[in-house]
């Protein structure tokens, strides 16, 4: 872990401590605490959540409470049952309307081609002398091979593996000897809440923002659900699915979909890269 990384951590660790009335506790009776009651909210999330469409639940540890995220779709029936679920939190659960539809984010256009549509090349990654990359799951099940231009002239790879829902991840293996790929990541980890992070895609470019939940379900509008994801407030568009999020050159998650767009703003949500590494047995360099 970086220094920068580290001295992050601590100033959390720190806050925690004066705002939660622990002055006094160790650091990592503090981080025990943390870690007991985000349990014990995703426990209580996982029980009482409908599975309503166009919904995400997750869990935010400084205020104690369950945050479920309602989108644009989720009206009259749908929303009793979201709101009748949140009372049986008895105060540990509250509504937040978010704008437009959940939905992975996924389009046709450039970047990495399969088929009709676009998705981001996450991260490089190796197994010994074997080079693949990672993107979305939801990208992985609509291909078996990849390109770098639209008109399918420049073939990078063939899909080797997909998940998608419940996780949403894939990885592709190059099969064309003639690219040259890059790394640029020291490390993989896994994210915190208040992190400083950037996302690139093929849409939008590079954005920045703060991871503001974990753990997090998310139900998308057209079907499939998602489940330990990362929350951000960075936006994301059509395209992006599949790009990294990072924090300098440490590897933290693959963009899977979200709400808004970089006009007005959104919310997004990314799959834990850590958990398609230890999947896959590679590593990112």
């Amino acid at each position: 872990m970086s220094s920068l990384r580290t001295k992050n951590v601590l100033r959390i660790a720190a806050v925690i401590l004066v705002s939660g009335g622990l002055l006094g506790t160790s650091p990592a009776h503090a981080a025990q605490s943390t870690s007991e009651r985000v349990a014990a909210l995703s426990a209580l999330a996982e029980s009482i959540d409908p599975g309503v469409a166009g919904t995400a639940w997750s869990v935010d540890p400084k205020s104690n409470q369950i945050i479920v995220e309602v989108d644009s779709t989720v009206t009259g029936a749908a929303f009793g049952k979201v709101q009748a679920a949140v009372a049986k939190a008895d105060g540990r659960a509250r509504v937040e309307r978010i704008s437009g539809q959940l939905t992975p984010f996924i389009s046709a256009g450039a970047a990495i081609y399969g088929g009709q549509y676009r998705c981001s090349l996450g991260f490089n990654v190796r197994k010994g002398t074997t080079y693949y990359f990672l993107t979305a799951g939801h990208c992985g099940n609509i291909a078996n091979e990849w390109f770098a231009d639209a008109n399918h002239n420049t073939k990078l790879g063939n899909t080797t593996g997909s998940s998608f829902p419940n996780n949403d991840y894939a990885i592709v293996t190059y099969t064309n000897t003639s690219i040259s790929i890059g790394g640029g990541f020291s490390s993989a980890a896994n994210a915190y809440i208040g992190e400083a992070v950037k996302r690139t895609g093929s849409t939008t470019g590079t954005k920045s923002g703060t991871v503001t939940g974990l753990n997090v379900t998310v139900h998308y509008s057209g079907g499939g659900t998602v489940r330990g994801m990362i929350r951000t407030n960075v936006c994301a568009e059509p395209g992006d699915s599949g790009g990294p999020l990072y924090d300098g050159s440490i590897a933290l998650g693959l963009t899977s979909g979200g709400s808004g767009n970089c006009r007005t703003g959104g919310t997004t949500y990314y799959q834990p890269v850590v958990e398609a590494l230890s999947k896959y047995g590679v590593s990112v360099f």
